[in-house]
């Protein structure tokens, strides 16, 4: 069972204290706040789990000591991670700056401080549990703040240290091989090969030798042995995309060996163990295909142990801004292609019925990477079946005709003729740019207090009102 990770920080300023807090809770740890000797023995008392010890700036120095001094009497060696003013530890007592297994600034980023945590971490932990601590960020793939995507998230994080196979199901291109590819590392076979098979492109007469090798002159073309998938996977994970698609003959013979663990090459007669764990995945809705008479329900009751459903893109639009900020990051780190889209073009995503989900969202970035290169996308740019309810989204088109009639100066906006509800259309503008000033700024809330002229506090209290929540898979993939 993978252990729980803490985080305590330990500052005498409790309102700084807090806001550090804040930033680790973006990362998925549960904080704890000690201010004084009696809260931090309070809470070195209450746990038997290892802390992941987060120190802010203290000049005394006299907290921390008293902190590592319990733990040692506890016999315990937290790791340990120094935030200073500048990220250097001169000013640390020189008996002290062994115990730290990583220093920042107090202004760094969340990716930063992630890097930190798991940097101490590593310092002063096992390797097994080190390494365990390091696949368990992999999650963070899974980007998204809205209920559906935490859900997943949940569900991977529950199913992932069993045995049990499971079933991802969901529309096509809402990401269900980087679910299972989250499984087959948050599992103990993360070092063991992780083989898919796509059950959908591979001709039915094909699939019994790509999935159980076969033997020199087993069939016409068979000029050598050749190894099948589930040798491939052998102490890994197997997994069987578009399993819906799967000819009735190949169902029979997956099943005996999800049943009995062994198999044969074809041509052989020689049994092979098969020690691997299947993930499966479909678009189709295979309780159907069973009352169609075109999937076995035995194999489906195999393969649905643990099911686990991915939302569509379109009943989470509130994770579009994310996506395309995480996308574009990745386009210009690996092809140097920056993009940037206008509130407009992004409203104007989040209104479009996306039928090919997160991997049509991720094909339109990277063609308009590729048109406007280092510029702003304008609504007018994107193609035109991206642009539904041209009313609403006047950004280029209706201002221009507006500014040649002088009705409109260039910073107005046309009211539809039907009207508009002000107060949600408003809320909704406000919430969209705090977003994305917050996925800019890597989610230090005071750098997007900055970018939209706002007090710290102002901001915070605005994310607690919209639920604004920083998402854990926020980060690269």
């Amino acid at each position: 069972m993978q252990e729980k990770l803490y985080a305590l920080i330990v500052d005498p300023d409790a309102e700084a204290a807090n806001r550090i807090a804040m930033l680790v809770r973006f990362l998925g740890y549960d904080a704890e706040i000690a201010s004084s000797v009696t809260e931090l023995s309070a809470m070195l008392g209450g746990h038997t789990a290892p802390f992941m010890v987060l120190v802010a700036v203290d000049d005394s120095y006299q907290l921390l000591s008293a902190c590592l001094k319990a733990a040692a009497e506890k016999g315990q060696n937290y790791p340990t991670c120094l935030i200073t003013e500048d990220g250097v530890p001169d000013a640390v007592p020189p008996g002290l700056r062994a115990a730290f297994g990583g220093v920042i600034s107090i202004d760094a980023g969340y990716s930063s401080l992630r890097d930190a945590l798991d940097k101490a971490w590593k310092s002063f932990v096992s390797p097994a549990a080190a390494k365990d601590g390091s696949i368990r960020s992999l999650a963070r793939h899974l980007v998204g703040f809205s209920e559906g995507i935490d859900r997943v998230r949940d569900l991977v994080s529950q199913v992932a240290s069993t045995e049990a196979s499971v079933l991802v199901t969901g529309e096509s291109g809402t990401g269900k091989e980087v679910v299972a590819h989250c499984i087959h590392r948050l599992s103990h076979r993360y070092d063991r090969p992780f083989v898919p098979v796509n059950c959908g492109a591979i001709p039915p007469d094909l699939l019994e030798s790509e999935l159980f090798g076969h033997e020199k002159g087993a069939f016409t073309g068979a000029i050598s042995s050749r190894r099948g998938r589930f040798e491939v996977a052998e102490g890994g994970t197997l997994f069987l995309d578009e399993i819906g698609d799967m000819p009735l003959e190949m169902q029979v013979k997956l099943l005996r060996v999800l049943q009995e663990r062994t198999f044969e090459r074809v041509g052989s007669d020689k049994t092979i163990r098969a020690n691997v764990r299947i993930v499966a995945a479909t678009h189709q809705n295979l309780d159907q295909l069973v009352a169609e008479g075109k999937f076995r329900m035995d194999l489906l009751y195999r393969l649905n142990v643990f099911p686990i459903e991915i939302p569509a893109l379109r009943h989470r639009v509130g994770d579009i801004p994310l996506l395309v900020h995480m996308y574009a990051r990745k386009m210009e780190r690996e092809h140097g292609r920056a993009l940037h889209l206008s509130d407009c073009a992004l409203a104007s995503l989040s209104r479009y019925y996306w039928p090919g989900n997160v991997r049509e969202l991720f094909n339109l970035l990277e063609r308009l990477s590729i048109l406007h290169p280092g510029k702003t996308v304008k609504w007018d740019d994107l193609p035109e079946k991206f642009r539904p309810n041209q009313e609403l989204f006047p950004e280029s088109v209706e201002d221009a005709r507006a500014q040649v009639r002088g009705q409109l100066s260039p910073d107005q906006v046309l009211l539809p003729s039907d009207g508009i509800d002000l107060r949600p259309h408003l809320a909704a503008i406000e919430r969209n740019l705090m977003t994305q000033a917050l996925a800019q700024s890597e989610w230090v809330v005071a750098r997007a207090a900055k970018l939209l002229n706002l007090q710290r506090t102002t901001l915070v209290e605005k994310m607690r009102k919209f639920e604004i929540q920083r998402p854990e898979g926020a980060t690269e993939i």
